[in-house]
C-alpha cells in the first residue's frame, strides 16, 4: 500500500497548494478592487467638492447623473495632459499600486510554479526510481533469478506492472523448474533402461560365448542356453515395447477410439495375451460377473492394461496358484477387480508400485518394474483409476473402475 499512499499524499498536497493559491489570489484580488476605488473615489470626491464650491447651482443629482453615464463622449481632454484613456492611468497612486500588485501576482505565480515542479519532480524520481527497481528485476531474471519476490500490493500503474512481473517471475520459476524436474527425470530414466538393458544382454552374450566356445558342449545343455537366450530377448522386446507405449503418453500421441464393449470380452481378450504365462506356472484364472455389463473404452489399449496386471499377478502367484476376477458395474462406474494369492506387497512398497523401473522387496527376478506403471497411464487416459490392497503372504488385489462420463 506504500505507493498508493504516497500517490495520495502527492495528490492531497498538490491539491492543497492548488487551493491555497487560489484563495490567496481571490484575496489579493479584493484587496486591489479595494485599492483601486478608494483611491479613485477620494480623487472623485475631491473634484466634486471643487465643482460645487465653484458652482453652486449644480445638484447632487446632476453630478450622480453624469458619473453614470454609459455613452462616451468623442471629447478627449486629458490627452492635452499625455494621458491616453485606453492605455493610461487618469490616478498616479492607482498606477503605482497596480505595478505593486503586478510584481505581487508573478512573484506568487512563480511560487506556485515552483512548488509544483517540486511536488512533480519528487513524484517522479519515486516513479523512477521504482522503475529503475523492476529494471534491475528484469535483469535477474534474465540471468535466471527467479527467487526473486517483488510482489507488490498496490494500485498504481507502476504496481500493477510490476505485480505483472512478478506472475511473470513465477511461472518462469515453474517452468525452469518443470524442465529440471523432466530433465532429472530424463535422466533417472535412461540410466534405468540402461540398467535394465545391460542385464539381460550380458546374459545373452556370456551365453552365446559359452556356446561359441564350447562347440561340443552337450545338447541338453546348449538347449537351455537357447531357451534362456529367449526368454532375455521376450523380456528385451517387452520393456522396449513398453517404454515405446510409455513415451506416446508421455508425449500425448494417443488417440483413444471408444466404443461399446461387454467387460466380459475385455477379459477374454486380456486373458489370451498372457495364455502362455498361465501354462507355464499352471495358474488358474476364474472370471465372474454379468455376462451383458457394457463400458465404453478403446478395448485395444485397455486389453493392455488387464494383461499388464494379469501378468503381474502371474508373476506373483505360485505354481498351480489361482486368479479370481471379478466384476460389475452401477450408475457411477464399471468395476473389474484381480485377485491373486500370491506372496503380496510390502507396505513399503505399496505407494511406489505404479512407478516407472521400481522394484519392490518382493519383486521376481523378471521384473522390470514398468508394466504397472503403463497400466495405470493406460487406465486413467480413459477416465479411470486403479487401487491396490495387498497384505503379504495372503495376496494382492488390483481393483480398477471405468466411471462413465455424461455425454
Amino acid at each position: 500500500m506504500r505507493n498508493k499512499i504516497e500517490l495520495k499524499r502527492t495528490c492531497i498536497i498538490s491539491g492543497i497548494i492548488i487551493g491555497s493559491f487560489l484563495l490567496i489570489f481571490t484575496i489579493l484580488y479584493q484587496i486591489q478592487y479595494q485599492t483601486y476605488t478608494k483611491q479613485f473615489n477620494e480623487k472623485l470626491n475631491r473634484i466634486i467638492v471643487k465643482l460645487q464650491e465653484e458652482y453652486s447651482d449644480l445638484t447632487p443629482n446632476a453630478i450622480m447623473q453624469i458619473l453614470n453615464e454609459t455613452e462616451e463622449t468623442d471629447v478627449d481632454l486629458l490627452r492635452q495632459y499625455g494621458i491616453d484613456l485606453k492605455q493610461d492611468a487618469i490616478l498616479l497612486k492607482n498606477d503605482s499600486a497596480f505595478q505593486k500588485f503586478l510584481v505581487l501576482d508573478l512573484t506568487l505565480l512563480v511560487i506556485f510554479g515552483i512548488c509544483l515542479f517540486i511536488i512533480f519532480m519528487v513524484y517522479n524520481d519515486k516513479k523512477n526510481k521504482k522503475i529503475i527497481e523492476i529494471t534491475n528485476y528484469i535483469e535477474q531474471i534474465n540471468q535466471g533469478n527467479y527467487s526473486l519476490d517483488i510482489d507488490d500490493n498496490t494500485e498504481d500503474e507502476l504496481s500493477i506492472l510490476k505485480n505483472e512481473i512478478y506472475k511473470t517471475t513465477i511461472m518462469l520459476k515453474e517452468v525452469a523448474e518443470h524442465a529440471r524436474n523432466q530433465e532429472l527425470s530424463l535422466k533417472n530414466s535412461l540410466e534405468d533402461i540402461s540398467h535394465q538393458l545391460k542385464t539381460p544382454l550380458t546374459s545373452i552374450r556370456i551365453m552365446l560365448d559359452n556356446m561359441i566356445e564350447n562347440p561340443e558342449m552337450d545338447k541338453q545343455t546348449r538347449e537351455e542356453f537357447i531357451k534362456d537366450c529367449k526368454k532375455e530377448i521376450t523380456n528385451i522386446h517387452f520393456l522396449v515395447q513398453a517404454l515405446l507405449k510409455l513415451s506416446k503418453f508421455d508425449a500425448n500421441t494417443i488417440q483413444y477410439h471408444n466404443h461399446n464393449i461387454t467387460i466380459k470380452e475385455l477379459i477374454e481378450e486380456a486373458i489370451n495375451k498372457i495364455a502362455v504365462l498361465c501354462d507355464l506356472k499352471n495358474v488358474d484364472i476364474q472370471v465372474q460377473g454379468n455376462d451383458t455389463d457394457v463400458i465404453c473404452c478403446d478395448d485395444r489399449w485397455q486389453v493392455e492394461a488387464i494383461a499388464n496386471l494379469l501378468k503381474n499377478a502371474i508373476e506373483y502367484s505360485e505354481n498351480s496358484g489361482k486368479i479370481e476376477i471379478s466384476y460389475k458395474q452401477n450408475k457411477l462406474y464399471a468395476q473389474i477387480e484381480i485377485k491373486d494369492y500370491g506372496k503380496g506387497i510390502d507396505k513399503s512398497d505399496l505407494p511406489h508400485i505404479f512407478e516407472r523401473f521400481y522394484k519392490g522387496i518382493n519383486s521376481t527376478k523378471d521384473s522390470v518394474g514398468i508394466g504397472l506403471a503403463l497400466a495405470k497411464k493406460i487406465i486413467e487416459k480413459n477416465s479411470g483409476s486403479i487401487l491396490v490392497e495387498s497384505e503379504l503372504g495372503k495376496g494382492t488385489t488390483f481393483i480398477i473402475r471405468y466411471f462413465f462420463l455424461e455425454e
